[in-house]
């Protein structure tokens, strides 16, 4: 990023002003990177020296822990690393997916007013193996992927336009100079950590019955009976219209008629487009569903725990806060362009308009579309909005099985 260019925002409450490229969530996260003890106990020895030096995070980063295993804070804490990293802010906050699929939580009031109001280019850092735009937080406009030694780094150097090897992260109690370097823990160090805090009992005593469940597990009150009983009035789990009135025999594709483009896209437009994991706009078709439910915003939750939840995820189709339909240019996200009236409407809305009319449905794209997770939902959001054929320049192989899978050309 040019600092020349670089635009800057004042924050309401507090004595700093966020710029572009400052990084407002960092994030050590249960995907991939947890489950490997020299990369964690990196972390904390790192914060360890980091916080010996008198080094912070900057106020403007969120920061948080959630590992993948439960063993993992049992491991820190025998290390005496867990508190080093509490200091600096990383928190446990779970264990499983959080920041990596979009559940990090709002940031502060005042940090997301200032980057809307002086639209700046936040950026978040986690140790996610995911960084699809739009994913981890709607105020968050790019997201890099790194160690988690390297998150508690960029958490203490808070932005990306930040030379981590020559600019120094802060000053120690005698004014001097103190950089990366300086911090960086061995893999001398490391590993003779290991040594001392991690053994096979720590596995043994967490998970040796795992499939029992907790105490809380237990509790829940369940029928015995091979059948589900649905709930109507269930927001979360509702049964699908996938197997109504299926023929004994697959009937093939079928002739499309009187079809209308729905959306015109580019290169590159991934499975998290198509069908978002993150968090739920109350300014949405998904958003409005759960007024008319009478479910509060902070219970709107995230589209990736909804997903049992038809009514939602196909509200939610197209619906990424940063996809751009080319036939409704100067719009981002979920909007298309009815025709014949040029209407700009919300792209479940115009796909309800056009299934009252009849009319088949088709997608256009550019090169690599349905890139990214395999995520079927992104096929069957597809397939609920009425859409019967998707023409693209090509395709990511498991996307485009999962598109014939659910019937579309």
């Amino acid at each position: 990023m040019n600092r020349e260019n670089i635009k800057q925002e004042t924050v309401k409450g507090e004595n700093f002003k966020l710029n572009d490229g400052n990084i407002v969530i960092a994030a050590i996260t249960s995907c991939t990177n947890t489950s490997n003890p020299n990369v964690l106990i990196g972390a904390g020895l790192l914060a360890k020296k980091a916080v010996e030096k008198g080094l912070k995070v900057k106020p403007w980063v969120k920061t948080s822990l959630a590992p993948g295993s439960q063993v993992v804070t049992d491991y820190l804490e025998k290390a005496g690393l867990n508190k080093y990293l509490d200091q600096l802010g990383f928190h446990l906050v779970g264990y499983g997916c959080t920041t990596c699929i979009g559940n990090s939580g709002p940031l502060k009031e005042n940090i997301s007013e200032a980057i809307q109001k002086g639209n700046l280019y936040a950026v978040s850092v986690l140790s996610g193996n995911r960084n699809f735009e739009g994913r981890i937080n709607p105020d968050v406009k790019a997201n890099y992927l790194a160690s988690p030694p390297l998150v508690v780094a960029y958490a203490l150097a808070g932005s990306m336009n930040f030379d981590l090897y020559n600019e120094p992260l802060g000053k120690d109690k005698e004014g001097k100079n103190i950089f990366l370097k300086d911090i960086w823990p061995t893999n001398k160090e490391i590993e003779e950590l290991i040594l001392t805090s991690i053994n096979a009992e720590m596995f043994s005593k967490r998970y040796s019955k795992v499939s029992e469940g907790s105490d809380d597990w237990k509790k829940i009150k369940t029928t015995e009976s091979s059948i589900y009983n649905w709930n109507d009035s269930s927001t979360y789990v509702k049964k699908p219209p996938f197997f109504e009135k299926m023929p004994d025999n697959p009937e093939g594709f079928k002739k499309i008629t009187n079809a209308r483009p729905l959306l015109i896209l580019g290169d590159m437009v991934t499975t998290d487009h198509i069908s978002p994991a993150g968090s739920i706009k109350k300014d949405s078709p998904t958003g409005d569903y759960f007024m008319k439910h009478q479910v509060q915003q902070k219970d709107f939750n995230s589209y990736g725990a909804r997903r049992g939840n038809h009514e939602v995820m196909v509200r939610g189709a197209f619906g990424n806060i940063r996809i751009r339909n080319e036939m409704a240019p100067g719009t981002e996200g979920g909007f298309t362009k009815l025709y014949p009236e040029g209407k700009i409407m919300s792209i479940y809305e115009a796909a309800m308009e056009y299934k009252k009319r009849g009319n088949d449905l088709v997608v256009i794209a550019g090169k690599e579309f349905g890139a990214g997770s395999s995520r079927d939902w992104a096929a069957k959001g597809t397939k609920l909005l009425g859409v019967k054929a998707v023409i693209a320049e090509s395709f990511e192989r498991i996307h485009r099985s999962n598109l014939i899978g659910m019937g579309i050309l």
